[in-house]
């Protein structure tokens, strides 16, 4: 794919601090290219100072699209003209869409991730139980997605309730704050805490309560097979790395910047080109 910068070619980016792990240049240019837009996707490193400056200038050079990650996605939605229900409700932004006259509407498209990548592996939520491990930013937008995408009950399971009670309150009606024994009752797992790649991977809940009935869907990306999937695997579940519910986020935001639903094998394609060159350049 050719990313050189031209006179002609629009720019798209991801900003937040750190950025330069970042898999989303690599998964959006593969995007680009397959779709012949002549746009270029970067990474910017920027610090909370620098965002609202940041985003005045992306409003004056015609951008394609940006997205926001840690630690802006709540700044940013202030500086938005407009912005979606889903970050509304979530007091945060994942996207930026340019609009006319230079206006700007926010939204979050990681829910979007969450049921594109359950859904790809044939376990769409609507009308499933599901269980939300964790109630950090990203067990919210999973909680706020899976209610959208019609599931017939959420649980909420973190080891500190008054977080749990906050991420549920999100979906009434439909999330609540789960128990260790919900895991029993559910279809659906999407794990979104650190714990799962280590040692500790039981500290969330009982693994051994995993059997054919579950699909278990792990937001943590690297490394793709985390214990808690390999756990589960060894079980009898179906499994989903995080990097599918990072590519099916892209997905979205390219629909949202372009018109264009890209083909998500060839964005995860390009993700996994990327980690295995970092990958070599670890061991040289």
């Amino acid at each position: 794919m050719n990313t050189t910068l031209t006179s002609t070619k629009r720019i798209a980016c991801v900003v937040g601090n750190p950025v330069r792990h970042s898999l989303s240049p690599a998964i959006h240019n593969a995007a680009f290219a397959a779709a012949n837009t002549d746009a270029v996707y970067v990474a910017l490193e920027i610090d909370d100072d620098s965002l609202s400056s940041t985003i005045a200038t992306l409003r004056t050079v015609g951008f394609v699209g940006a997205s926001v990650t840690m630690p802006h996605k709540e700044s940013a939605l202030a500086l938005c003209d407009e912005s979606s229900d889903t970050a509304r409700i979530l007091g945060s932004v994942n996207t930026l869409i340019p609009l006319e006259g230079g206006r700007l509407r926010g939204e979050s498209t990681d829910g979007a991730g969450c049921v594109g990548a359950l859904r790809q592996a044939g376990s769409d939520p609507r009308g499933r139980r599901c269980v939300v491990v964790g109630a950090g930013a990203t067990a919210r937008a999973c909680v706020v997605g899976l209610a959208q995408a019609g599931a017939e009950w959420i649980g909420v399971l973190n080891r500190t309730p008054e977080r749990a009670v906050s991420a549920a309150a999100l979906a009434p009606g439909i999330a609540h704050v789960a128990t260790a024994d919900d895991i029993d009752n559910c279809d659906v797992i999407v794990h979104t805490t650190p714990a799962g790649m280590g040692a500790n991977v039981d500290r969330a809940f009982d693994v051994s309560r995993l059997d054919a009935r579950h699909t278990v869907l792990d937001a943590v990306y690297q490394p793709l097979e985390t214990v808690l999937l390999a756990a589960a695997r060894a079980s009898g579940a179906r499994c989903i790395d995080g990097l599918w519910m990072l590519v099916h986020q892209a997905v979205e935001q390219q629909r949202l910047w372009t018109g264009n639903v890209p083909d998500p094998d060839v964005m995860r394609h390009a993700a996994e080109l990327e980690l295995a060159r970092r990958r070599e350049m670890r061991r040289e």
